[in-house]
């Protein structure tokens, strides 16, 4: 195959830029014709795809969810799409995990170019688009507030000193949810819309029975805690998805909408999403094609 190759140097402690020659090669050897492209900072991962000829068979890209999260992104803004391979090399690597895509390295790059492709849902967070997470509330700006030199050194340990130091600052959201039978208006401390079977390297915290190409999201909507019972109803519930609790809203939906009177801050994919009022979030059932194991 004709393919292009991006890779973000400084992700999960610079492992891909240690091993760029062994990749290259693992490319060159299976007989594909390889250009590589490094990104130099945020939204040149899509620019890359957006820009590419339509020569190209193949995209793979090494990095952390924030930089598949670009390519996703420039491949579903392209008319001409093509399959994505992704060696994961974050912190977390939630959507690596959800795919049974391997973690190491090697493995990975052999993956990456397999002719097994899976046609994954996209999620439309008003006019950007998310792989698998859409989130706001309690702890979500950890991801995107840990410097990256932090990530590098401790890895995952990253995030849980990142979220100890901000347990004081949790809020309480008024919202206004509508969704496919479903609709309220309570005090959220959070919520996520997913198509993921781990977020934050937590596996099996976004429900049960997930299926990332039925054109539905699992979403999950934690009630302002009002008593300290409730607080430890929250962790258990959120901790094993098959046993719920009232103060978790859990359910599948192909779209939502949220309505607040202030602003309410956003992640997607672990990257800052906005400060927003109104936000709709739409499935794209089965919109890019990925290489897997």
């Amino acid at each position: 195959m004709k393919l292009l190759f991006i890779f973000n140097p400084i992700a999960g402690k610079e492992r891909i830029k240690q091993r760029l020659g062994e990749i290259i090669e693992l490319f060159c050897y299976q007989g594909h014709d390889v250009t590589v492209r490094t990104t130099m900072g945020p939204g040149d991962a899509t620019r890359y795809v957006k820009e590419m000829d339509d020569s190209f068979e193949r995209v793979v890209c090494a990095g952390g969810d924030g930089t598949l999260d670009e390519v996703v992104k420039g491949m579903y803004e392209r008319e001409r799409k093509i399959p994505i391979g992704y060696i994961p090399a974050g912190s977390t690597n939630d959507f690596a995990v959800s795919m049974g895509i391997p973690v190491q390295i090697s493995k990975a790059a052999e993956a990456a170019v397999s002719d097994n492709l899976f046609s994954c849902d996209l999620g439309l967070f008003n006019n950007k688009t998310f792989v698998y997470v859409a989130a706001f509330g309690a702890f979500t700006e950890v991801s995107y507030g840990t410097p990256q030199a932090t990530k590098n050194m401790l890895g995952h340990a990253a995030y849980i000193f990142e979220a100890l130091k901000r347990i004081g600052d949790i809020k309480n959201y008024r919202m206004k949810v509508k969704a496919d039978g479903f609709e309220t208006e309570e005090d959220f401390i959070f919520g996520m819309i997913t198509n993921s079977k781990s977020v934050g390297g937590i596996k099996n915290i976004t429900g049960v029975d997930i299926d990332m190409q039925d054109g539905l999201f699992e979403v999950t909507l934690v009630k302002a805690p009002r008593t300290p019972a409730d607080i430890n109803l929250i962790i258990t519930g959120l901790m094993n998805r098959a046993n719920p609790t009232d103060c978790i809203y859990s359910f599948k939906t192909s779209g939502i909408t949220f309505e607040s009177e202030a602003d309410v801050p956003w992640t997607l994919d672990g990257e800052f999403g906005g400060n927003e009022k109104i936000v709709t979030v739409i499935n794209r059932k089965q919109a890019f094609e990925i290489a897997v194991k």
